[in-house]
């Protein structure tokens, strides 16, 4: 991830993955002409999605849900268990709350509806790239019902107070650094009580821990991803 990293601050590598021509030429088209992103890759299928993520190692992956080969929802879940430090933002033309919440729990850490706007798209970008939790206000919307549904498993192990505090930071949307100078501790603990949360609730991605924040009251559901 470009920030969470702690590397020289450079451009973001983004892998385009849709199966569609012209909406990976749109998206290379428009992100290329801003210097703080780099497209290392495109895809037209799900495995290739995969095999290029795990060859390239871009910061983020920009991927359609209805892939053929290997669907989106596969390929996230490959991408999170093969390259963990690569984030994935489901971009697709589907948004019922479903596929919203099975994209989060496949480990996606953003969900944008493809008429997002530009800035919209950008912003999702550079979120998942720093590491935080960004949906858009459709997806988020329809996130509510699940987080509300009762959780069918108790956490295996209880978190630490001061889990519970970076939990409720990360899912407001903080990067690793926002986390550590709000706390007063070094970026490298916050990232090893953010591995030590993500293992007790058994999630992959920081989008997941939300909705387990979510349910144990540490925030509400409007504020997940709202800093």
């Amino acid at each position: 991830m470009a920030e969470a990293s702690g590397s020289a601050v450079g451009p973001i590598r983004l892998l385009l993955a849709d199966d569609h021509w012209v909406v990976r030429e749109g998206l290379r088209m428009y992100l290329s002409r801003d210097p703080g992103f780099e497209i290392v890759g495109e895809a037209d299928n799900g495995a290739a999605a995969v095999q290029l993520a795990r060859d390239r190692r871009p910061d983020v992956v920009l991927m359609d849900l209805a892939m053929p080969v290997m669907d989106g929802v596969a390929a996230i879940q490959a991408i999170r268990a093969e390259a963990p430090g690569v984030e994935v933002v489901a971009l697709t033309s589907v948004l019922d709350e479903e596929m919203v919440v099975v994209a989060v729990k496949a480990g996606a850490i953003g969900y944008l509806h493809k008429d997002a706007r530009g800035e919209e798209l950008k912003e999702a970008i550079r979120a998942a790239a720093a590491g935080r939790v960004h949906l858009s206000p459709q997806a988020a919307a329809r996130l509510l019902r699940e987080v509300r549904a009762p959780e069918p498993t108790e956490t295996p192990e209880p978190l630490t107070e001061r889990e519970r505090e970076v939990l409720r930071l990360v899912s407001l949307g903080l990067a690793n650094k926002e986390v550590a100078r709000r706390l007063g501790i070094g970026e490298g603990t916050v990232k090893t009580h953010v591995s030590s949360l993500l293992a007790k609730l058994r999630v992959q991605s920081r989008t997941q821990a939300a909705l387990h924040a979510v349910r144990m009251g540490l925030v509400r559901p409007d504020e997940v991803g709202a800093t």
